[in-house]
């Protein structure tokens, strides 16, 4: 039977990228709702088989600026507590971080380019397993506390928290396990203004790696994400 899958997109070029095929392939039918074009307010937060968070260049304790995020939050209270699978993504996993009472704040400095992730030991023995020791793209300037009754995942040098599972119905990372080779000069096009003052970080740098790491980055962001679809359902050894 096939399932519905809501990503809710801030900015085009950032989308499910692989994460797309992998849905597919689980038979999610997957449908965007395009921030700024699209009424979050009509989104149902509990009627979608999944909701993903999807990442951009804001933070999301900007909802002054920014009132769209606001109706984001609500929408994640309402989910969260109903126990309905939640994907959140880079800002989609500092929103759910806030939506579960969390703190989200700048960090201590902004993390743009490819790094490994430290696993927790809960991290090593769930879907992020697969990401052990590859480098992963990652490209934020803010962080978050961890939720209360959240269980942490991941952590890099600059930010202890960077991924963490709430059960097994939320799943938030602050990396971009989605991300590929192809589309990415669209980042590199959209960020611009962000890599050129951003110290030791070129364009040329961030094309290079990517060329370089995102295929297997990818394919195992793809397994880590198809293990946790599964679990949704079925658990994990």
């Amino acid at each position: 039977m096939t399932k519905t899958a809501i990503a809710i997109r801030h900015i085009h070029f950032e989308d499910l990228g692989t994460f797309d095929d992998v849905l597919r392939r689980h038979d999610y039918a997957v449908r965007y709702c395009d921030v700024g074009i699209d009424d979050i307010g009509g989104v149902d937060p509990l009627a979608p088989d999944l909701i993903v968070v999807l990442g951009g260049p804001i933070s999301a304790y900007e909802e002054t600026t920014y009132p769209f995020l606001a109706h984001e939050i609500e929408l994640l209270e309402r989910r969260l507590v109903a126990a309905r699978p939640t994907l959140g993504i880079c800002l989609g996993a500092q929103l759910i971080a806030r939506a579960l009472g969390a703190q989200v704040y700048p960090a201590p400095a902004k993390e743009i380019g490819w790094g490994e992730l430290q696993l927790s030991e809960a991290g090593r023995v769930g879907p992020l397993r697969h990401l052990a020791g590859v480098p992963m793209l990652h490209w934020h300037g803010d962080t978050f506390d961890l939720p209360e009754g959240a269980e942490l995942l991941a952590s890099t040098e600059i930010c202890t928290n960077h991924a963490f599972s709430l059960g097994r119905h939320a799943l938030a990372c602050q990396f971009h396990p989605e991300i590929s080779g192809r589309g990415f000069e669209r980042w590199l096009v959209g960020h611009a203004v962000e890599i050129a003052a951003a110290p030791g970080v070129s364009s040329a740098i961030l094309r290079h790696d990517t060329e370089r790491l995102a295929p297997k980055s990818a394919s195992r962001g793809e397994a880590c994400l198809s293990d946790w679809l599964a679990a949704l359902y079925n658990g994990w050894e």
